[in-house]
């Protein structure tokens, strides 16, 4: 995410005098809310496992949660980048391309 896109998220909450309501267990319920609104848009959809036709309330869905994530950040004095790339490094070595490529098992399954 550009740095850009993370100030304008914090200007928005800062102009409005939120972050006092913002802490870490708040915003985690926000982002699980997000998710299941989310995960809402496929709801009943049986096995039609796409986004055609659902593309907007993705868009916005989605949106909602990586707010709601770089604010979580922001509350836990975390960098994005830093955990991100941390995380990615972790499961790197979890999933091994040569065990895991082109299968869903679980890294311990592997």
């Amino acid at each position: 995410m550009k740095e850009e896109t993370i100030k304008r998220i914090l200007k928005f909450r800062d102009d409005r005098d939120w972050k006092q309501y913002h802490n870490p267990k708040d915003l985690a319920i926000s982002i699980s809310l997000e998710a299941a609104e989310l995960l809402e848009v496929f709801q009943w959809s049986g096995a039609d496992t796409s986004d055609e036709g659902r593309t907007d309330k993705i868009k916005e869905e989605l949106a909602d949660v990586l707010n709601y994530c770089v604010l979580m950040a922001d509350a836990c004095g975390l960098d994005i980048d830093e955990i991100v790339q941390e995380k990615i490094k972790i499961n790197d070595e979890k999933y091994p391309v040569e065990k895991a490529k082109g299968k869903s098992e679980k890294y311990d399954s592997l």
